[in-house]
């Protein structure tokens, strides 16, 4: 286990151990009559810091924890001076309330007897996962809070949805340890796999549990004579945070259309500021890279006149022609408000990753409850529709986790593995 996963797993999980005091003495400057200063302890009480845990969590989990902490103090306290408060004796010095036996099992190791251990604690299989999605504003995160829910109330697994800045900062949460599972862009995932454009080096330490939908480059505006991506040239024009998926996405777009960056006034916000400065009249236009209908873009159709702009075929092809991420994509009549005829435009997928390191069991529970419910909860999410075991298992260029790659052969559908 990582340790920043285990520092990450210590603001969430509580544990079993008295860790160090919650104040303590302090030192106070004093003047004497001559002016001279020195320096006087403050006395005062304190109590201990204590981290506790579930009692299902898995006796190993719970060792793994309190070994990665007390074999890494100097670790530890090079990132936080309590670090030097720690000690193995007062770790295991708590009475009155019963020890995990996993924090037990450790502290025996070292030669120190708790004082009592909690029975039959340490035995579930519940696993807690952290699921990073996107911002408010878009389907990642609306999309990922009911997966989420659902799979946290058909397994045993507990998957939280969490905000986030999108692809790319999902691949660094999930390679921080921050998360366990994330949604990504298809394009950004292969950036983030074979060390390119976003990153400067491979990142592999993730695999692939399923392609869900796809995401439609949307680019918005209320002025009704943008018609065309050339029309952009001399506009104020969102095109995502730098150094996003969703600005790659605006770069290659314009790029087709002989336009550099230089060539419109940038700015650089998410989906939601986007739509709130199209309605203040800050900004022309807007890229956003999502699974249309996108909350930002319903939101802003409803309270203004919202125009979406088309991409001609000659251009659809030459992006697919020099990126194949990209496929055609067209947004029906009637997906927001005021959009009388269909927008034809260019997609990419969206992807959930998941750790390397979860275990197949988790992984497998996450991708038979998306698949084998799929029909019944399109009424909690327009997506669902999309979803199917064939897209599901298309990915190519990065592997599959071993949980969902058994999933899928249980389906009769073989996907690459490492």
């Amino acid at each position: 286990m990582k340790f920043n996963k285990i520092v990450a797993l210590a603001l969430a999980l509580v544990m079993v151990f008295a860790l160090c005091a919650c104040g303590g003495g302090n030192t106070d400057t004093k003047t004497d009559d001559t002016g001279s200063a020195s320096k006087v302890d403050t006395n005062t009480v304190s109590v201990g810091a204590i981290v506790i845990a579930r009692d299902d969590v898995p006796t190993d989990e719970i060792y793994a924890f309190v070994s990665t902490i007390f074999d890494n103090l100097d670790a530890i306290t090079a990132q936080h001076a309590k670090g030097a408060e720690l000690s193995i004796e007062a770790a295991a010095s708590v009475k009155g309330v019963p020890y995990h036996p996993g924090a037990a099992k450790y502290f025996e190791e070292k030669g120190f007897k708790v004082d009592a251990v909690k029975e039959g604690a340490g035995n579930g299989t519940a696993s807690a996962l952290s699921f990073g999605t996107g911002g408010e504003s878009g389907t990642y995160y609306a999309f990922g809070g009911v997966l989420a829910s659902f799979v946290s109330g058909k397994s045993n697994c507990k998957v939280t949805a969490l905000t986030s800045g999108g692809s790319q900062a999902n691949v660094e949460d999930l390679t921080n340890g921050n998360v366990q599972l994330a949604f990504v862009q298809s394009d950004v995932m292969n950036y983030a796999y074979n060390g390119q454009r976003l990153f400067d080096s491979p990142v592999t330490g993730f695999s692939v549990v399923a392609q869900l939908y796809q995401e439609q480059v949307q680019i918005v505006t209320t002025n009704p004579d943008i018609k065309t991506v050339a029309d952009l040239a001399g506009k104020k024009v969102s095109i995502g945070a730098a150094g996003s998926g969703v600005y790659f996405n605006a770069i290659d777009v314009l790029s087709a259309y002989d336009l550099k960056e230089s060539d419109i006034s940038a700015v650089y916000q998410s989906f939601g500021d986007s739509a709130e400065s199209l309605k203040d009249g800050k900004i022309d236009a807007a890229f956003i890279v999502a699974g249309a209908p996108t909350t930002a873009i319903t939101d802003l159709s409803t309270t203004k006149q919202a125009y979406l702009i088309s991409l001609d075929q000659a251009h659809i092809q030459q992006l697919i022609a020099e990126n194949n991420f990209y496929s055609e994509a067209v947004i029906p009549a009637g997906t927001y408000s005021g959009q009388d005829s269909d927008v034809v435009t260019v997609g990419v997928d969206a992807v959930i990753i998941v750790d390397n390191a979860v275990s197949e069991e988790d992984v497998y529970a996450i991708t038979a409850d998306i698949f084998d419910n799929a029909p019944d909860l399109i009424e909690n999410h327009a997506k669902y529709a999309e979803i199917s075991l064939e897209k599901g298992a298309s990915v190519a260029s990065v592997p599959y986790h071993p949980g969902a790659a058994k999933y899928f052969a249980e389906k009769n559908i073989t996907v690459p593995t490492k």
